[in-house]
């Protein structure tokens, strides 16, 4: 989620996010809000994010269609319909930094910022992307949702309960600013469903009509979503004539007082524990490290003949020279001793040499004594004879 928040004192428009069920006239909204808006002289700044809209009744400052091709994205990855919305979003969310810059440039002359959703809703409501650009623009102007409803069809309490369990599941996914805009009063007034979101009793009554297995169901769930109405900003409008047009933008100046009240305080805290949060992993780290030098210095050390350098630290020049002039010294060392080794080998051989002679001589004077006693033993037995 960006950090960025504008400058105190600095004009920021707010954010309306469009979000409905398909078929809930989600697009046909944008195009009379924006009509109104420009006859109001305010024209608001509009963001396109549905890939897969054929045309568009308005013109957006910023469209998808311009930056990600929805069929050639299909192709590419082998998707189908959803899939390609879904890629074709998440693609345009990388880059989505970019587009907040356009819209920093414009946004001091700008009263409202609209943005258009894709008709699949859950898309935009339960993706990483459609939380990463809700989070991004609601870290910097005060934004909203506008939760479209199709109000002829949501008539029945089946229905309408399914429509309001939905709209609860979106305001705390998202936890911005809620507005429920039950669009084509023209066709039936929304006096009943707000009937049924402040009188219990009136919803119960028209929950003993219905005598399915889902009675029983709804009306435990009423008891749930009690709470839930409570908090909520409902509005009937009609794209077609424009009526309920003043209502809906009194409840966003609404919206923007809540966000300045609820929302932004939240977000402050969120970023604060953040930033704690991150202050103290770096202590964290440091800390280690600091640990892990510590444990270095009292390892063991690796040797170079007498010398000898702790692991992991980098011999200084003085130790260097000290440990050049040491080797220098042990080779003299190694040097004599051989020289000294060499003297005594020749002096072993000299005395080798010596005890040679006198074996010889030994033996030559055994030789010579043999044959005199063999000349005087023969000459004896001549005389014998």
């Amino acid at each position: 989620m960006s950090t960025n928040t504008a400058p105190a004192g600095e004009k920021r428009p707010p954010v309306i996010l469009c979000i409905g069920m398909a078929g809930s006239g989600k697009t046909t909204f944008m195009q009379r809000l924006n009509a109104h808006l420009h006859a109001k002289k305010q024209p608001p700044y509009i963001l396109n994010l549905d890939p897969a809209v054929g045309a568009l009744p308005f013109s957006a400052n910023i469209d998808i269609r311009d930056t990600v091709n929805y069929k050639e994205v299909m192709k590419q990855y082998n998707l189908g319909p959803n899939g390609g919305i879904l890629t074709a979003l998440n693609l345009f969310t990388t880059k989505f930094d970019q587009v907040l810059g356009f819209v920093d440039k414009r946004a001091p002359s700008l009263d409202y910022i609209l943005v258009d959703t894709p008709g699949q809703i859950e898309i935009f409501t339960w993706s990483a992307s459609g939380s990463i650009i809700t989070d991004t623009l609601a870290a910097t102007y005060p934004t909203m949702v506008a939760y479209i409803i199709d109000t002829p069809r949501t008539a029945s309490p089946a229905t309408f309960m399914s429509n309001m369990l939905y709209a609860c599941s979106i305001l705390y996914k998202t936890k911005v600013p809620f507005i429920l805009v039950f669009n084509k009063t023209d066709v039936k007034s929304h006096d009943f469903a707000v009937e049924w979101m402040t009188d219990f009793e009136a919803f119960q009554e028209a929950l003993q009509k219905d005598k399915t297995y889902m009675s029983s169901l709804m009306n435990s769930m009423s008891l749930v979503l009690d709470e839930f109405y409570a908090h909520l900003k409902v509005v009937g409008v009609s794209a077609v004539t424009g009526a309920g047009m003043d209502d809906f933008l009194k409840a966003v100046d609404e919206a923007v007082v809540e966000y300045d009240a609820e929302y932004k305080p939240e977000l402050e805290r969120v970023l604060a524990e953040r930033q704690k949060k991150k202050e103290a992993e770096k202590e964290e780290q440091m800390a280690r490290l600091m640990k892990d030098m510590a444990m270095e210095e009292k390892g063991k050390e690796v040797k170079f003949g007498k010398s000898s350098v702790a692991k992991g630290k980098t011999p200084l020049r003085g130790d260097a020279e000290e440990e050049e002039e040491e080797e220098d010294d042990d080779d003299n060392d190694d040097y004599n001793e051989f020289k000294r080794r060499q003297r005594y080998r020749r002096e072993d051989l000299e005395s080798d040499d010596e005890d040679v002679d006198a074996y010889h001589a030994d033996l030559e004077e055994h030789r010579e004594r043999a044959e005199e006693e063999s000349l005087k033993r023969y000459l004896s037995g001549q005389r014998l004879e």
